[in-house]
């Protein structure tokens, strides 16, 4: 009988699939009639809000009516309304008929977290984003159908407003109001997102899913996929044991409560453990490649995330992986529709869209254009209408407009606004220093995935690339002749950057390595001091200011408790002068 069911599950699955999708890809087609619809529905919503009503947004009929009631906003334009919305007074920013469920928390630019504003039509509008993006995916990999499904969420509830609403991650909303047939197939139940220690999360992540028939992973940041997978390795005597006896190890922090939860659903499985004993045996190594029959992985490609590419094969082989798309807890910006590409279709069912060109962000005169004003191979800031109160909201999303679905542009993900550096007039990009670095790795023959770059002020200004030595104190790679492949990589990146160096503005970039660990013991330190939950860090791969890397080793030096003056941390090798 179960078997008849599931079988009547993927038939309507499909269908479900199919019409969803199509319907989404009939309003890119017709992106722009979508995209005015899309705006008056805004107005509809939060029209008549105290900050409508100080815009008179009561008169706004098109896209140009609007950016002459509302400026380009930031999220300090809603401060004061969001205060008031964490006190119980939705009025400040929502219309009437809008349910305020959750805020969800992101970083800001300073330790106090941003508090993003989620309704209910801002969470269906969201939901319809992944559902899309699930079903074609699904659509493409009809084998993972009706299979297990690995992902990593954080609670929607790490803390409360005054007027009781809760703060926290909107993955946790949505995995709590996930459809049943969906949560089914999901390895881990909600209540692992609670667990505080990302050690034992991802332990007990990993010991739920490891003997089920897992049909792809997702989470948004790849380096969160290599720390499953590197923890499940790193304890599988634990994990192996754990298997067969229907049990989670007591060497882990976690909360009785959701121990107690969890042991309710083991089952001692000593075939599974066997198995997998096996493959330890063999290979000397625990690794998804050979206990799963993954159909895709999900992670994020864009950007700096590419550049964790080459270090998942020798865990998972050759595997397609789909790229969630553009999204953040202010909202979804792309659906991605096809595998190995960060590219997407632009969401315009979700938000109302404006694009600021990228040589005009920092000017003062800088303006925001349509959808249909946009270019191929030009890149743009995205500005965001949205349904939680938010205008023309500038999120930092730097994007180039890569093709065409119909009238809908496909953007990839470029970098954050903030993180660019220019000393003197280069314009130096997150993007340029991640693809520059691809690029001259690949030219070195060498793997090159733990570094970052630093404007230095000198009497000739230049950049340097810090590298870590290897567990053994040796180097890396040969250091001279990275400095030199990688500055002439960003001058094929950045025209800009190019003309600098050929007319002796900037120098040849160095490169300096330091003392294995360094670099994973900066991050560690910037992990630990960030406000928010540990999976929203990032890398960073290109600091903004000069004088950043002093202070980041150190800062370490400090903490380390290492005595003397701050020094310069290690020799140079440096590219060729042009």
């Amino acid at each position: 009988m179960g078997r008849y069911f599931d079988r009547l599950a993927l038939a309507f699955a499909r269908r479900h699939a199919a019409s969803a999708v199509a319907a989404f890809m009939e309003q890119a087609r017709r992106a722009r009639r979508t995209q005015a619809a899309v705006l008056r529905s805004k107005l509809r919503l939060n029209g008549d809000s105290e900050f409508g009503q100080r815009h008179r947004l009561s008169g706004v009929r098109t896209f140009a009516d609007l950016a002459q009631r509302v400026p380009i906003t930031s999220y300090d334009a809603y401060a004061a309304d969001i205060e008031r919305l964490k006190a119980g007074d939705t009025r400040a920013l929502l219309g009437p008929r809008q349910r305020l469920l959750m805020f969800a928390l992101t970083s800001g630019t300073t330790r106090e977290p941003k508090h993003v504003p989620v309704t209910s039509a801002f969470l269906a509008e969201y939901r319809r984003g992944w559902n899309v993006w699930g079903l074609k995916a699904l659509e493409d990999h009809p084998g993972c159908i009706l299979r297990h499904i690995t992902q990593v969420s954080s609670p929607m509830n790490e803390s409360m407003t005054t007027a009781g609403v809760p703060c926290g991650a909107i993955t946790g909303l949505m995995a709590s109001t996930q459809k049943r047939l969906v949560r089914r197939f999901y390895t881990a139940p909600l209540a692992v997102s609670a667990i505080p220690d990302p050690r034992a999360k991802y332990y007990v992540i990993m010991r739920l899913a490891v003997p089920k028939d897992v049909a792809f992973l997702i989470t948004a940041n790849p380096a969160t996929l290599l720390l499953l997978v590197q923890t499940a390795d790193a304890h599988r005597a634990a994990l192996i044991r754990d298997v067969h006896d229907g049990t989670i190890s007591t060497a882990f922090e976690i909360p009785d409560t959701i121990r107690a939860e969890l042991s309710r659903r083991l089952r001692s499985d000593p075939a599974a453990a066997r198995r997998l004993e096996a493959l330890v045996s063999t290979h000397d190594v625990l690794r998804p490649r050979d206990y799963w029959r993954l159909g895709f992985v999900a992670h994020w490609l864009g950007g700096t995330m590419g550049l964790y590419r080459p270090r998942f094969e020798p865990w998972f082989g050759r595997m397609p992986v789909r790229d969630p798309g553009l999204l953040a807890s202010e909202g979804r910006m792309s659906i991605p529709i096809a595998d190995d590409t960060p590219a997407g279709i632009l969401d315009v069912t979700s938000h109302a869209f404006e694009f600021i060109p990228a040589e005009d962000y920092e000017s003062d005169a800088r303006r925001a254009i349509g959808i249909e004003a946009i270019e191929t191979d030009r890149e743009y800031f995205l500005l965001l209408t949205t349904s939680s109160g938010f205008w023309r909201y500038d999120i930092g999303d730097r994007v180039r407009v890569v093709d065409w679905f119909g009238e809908a542009p496909v953007i990839e993900f470029l970098s954050k606004g903030a993180h660019t550096s220019s000393m003197t007039g280069e314009k130096l990009t997150e993007h340029h220093v991640v693809e520059a670095m691809r690029d001259a790795a690949a030219r070195c023959s060498v793997v090159v995935d733990t570094f970052f770059v630093a404007p230095r002020w000198a009497e000739l200004p230049y950049y340097r690339v810090y590298l870590q030595a290897g567990a053994d104190g040796a180097d890396p790679i040969d250091a001279g002749r990275l400095a030199t492949s990688f500055d002439g990589a960003l001058c094929r990146e950045n025209i800009e950057y190019r003309q600098k160096r050929d007319s002796q503005r900037l120098g040849p970039v160095q490169v300096a390595v330091l003392p294995h660990g360094t670099i994973d013991a900066i991050d560690t330190a910037r992990r630990q001091a960030q406000a928010g939950r540990a999976e929203q860090f990032k890398h960073q791969y290109l600091l903004a200011e000069p004088g950043m890397d002093d202070a980041w080793i150190n800062g370490l030096r400090r903490q380390s408790g290492m005595h003397g003056p701050p020094q310069d941390p290690a020799s140079e090798a440096s590219g060729p002068r042009r």
